[in-house]
């Protein structure tokens, strides 16, 4: 039987109309251009209008990435939704994403393992694409982080921008497709990156609200240590199961969260400024959406050439990472 692997059969993105600029946010908090620019290196990122959830960009990216493959929503196999902003508690968005594509035969869950959640996405899908049983799997990545932020607290309100990127994934046949994963994670770490109440442990209350236990609360420098170091070891890793090099690589598109760590892990892994992908100035850290919204950017330029080495790496919340390997083309 011949090898089945996980192809990328095409990509699709959207972001909402609404531009916040650093300008904008030193109207809102003590900060300025230069100081979000020198330290994280975005300059303006794209936030959701209030009646916006995340299923609306979700279903804008799946359409275009459905277009893109000439696959019909019908045919879906499986939804696969990465994101930790989903539109309710209960259900799961993927099942809501599925009911606006009229994806009828298709299975559906949400999968959240923040910024690493397209990474881990992939790897399920992958793995599903392994059986007979599956041939065409949607995978979403998405987010709408600007309704976790406190638009107070310049530590982290300068961070985050909303949008989805989606991929549709077939069954295909070497030498295209998915070439190697990895995930990994540390629960011991989990306070560096949450947001503290409305779950079961903290259920909301006027309490946890007026104490803003709803928002994002991060520890930056301790993120920024492990986010490099992870980063680098998971791409190596991947690199060398799928029997490569950083010289093989063609183009590595790195989580978009800050531009000191993407540079960081570049280096490291001896990359040049022109085999890394980086948009992060105009769209800010977008957690899981980040990844294939930057991918379909890649895409759609015309940056990705048949047989290309693509290389994937990121770093998240839970803690969580991973990277991932492929080789692009149908």
């Amino acid at each position: 039987m011949s090898e089945r692997r996980a192809v990328i059969a095409g990509t699709g993105s959207s972001l909402p109309d609404r531009v916040v600029t650093n300008a904008d946010l030193a109207r809102m908090v003590d900060t300025s251009d230069e100081w979000i620019t020198s330290r994280t290196g975005i300059r303006e990122r794209r936030v959701a209008g209030e009646s916006e959830p995340m299923s609306l960009f979700a279903t804008r990216a799946a359409e275009a990435a459905l277009a893109a493959a000439g696959t019909r929503a019908a045919d879906l196999d499986l939804v696969l939704c990465a994101t930790v902003t989903p539109d309710m508690p209960i259900p799961s968005t993927a099942c809501i994403i599925q009911d606006k594509l009229g994806a009828r035969k298709a299975a559906a869950f949400d999968l959240a393992a923040g910024c690493s959640g397209f990474l881990y996405g992939l790897t399920v899908a992958e793995r599903f694409l392994a059986s007979p049983q599956y041939e065409s799997i949607l995978l979403i990545g998405a987010e709408v982080l600007s309704k976790y932020v406190d638009w107070k607290d310049r530590t982290t309100c300068v961070l985050f921008g909303d949008g989805a990127g989606a991929v549709v994934l077939k069954a295909g046949a070497p030498p295209s497709g998915v070439l190697a994963t990895t995930l990994k994670a540390d629960g011991a770490l989990a306070d560096f990156i949450h947001v503290p109440a409305g779950g079961t442990r903290e259920p909301a209350s006027p309490k946890t609200i007026a104490e803003g236990r709803h928002y994002i609360k991060m520890k930056g420098n301790e993120t920024f240590k492990m986010a490099v170091r992870s980063m680098e070891e998971a791409a190596r890793n991947v690199l060398e199961r799928a029997g490569l090099t950083t010289s093989d690589v063609a183009l590595f598109i790195p989580h978009q969260a800050n531009l000191r760590i993407i540079d960081a892990v570049g280096s490291r892994l001896g990359l040049r400024a022109d085999q890394v992908l980086i948009n992060i100035e105009r769209v800010g850290n977008t957690s899981a959406a980040s990844i294939p919204v930057a991918l379909d950017e890649a895409a759609r330029s015309g940056r990705l050439k048949p047989g290309d080495v693509v290389l994937l790496a990121a770093f998240g919340t839970g803690l969580t990472w991973g990277a991932a390997v492929l080789r692009w083309g149908t």
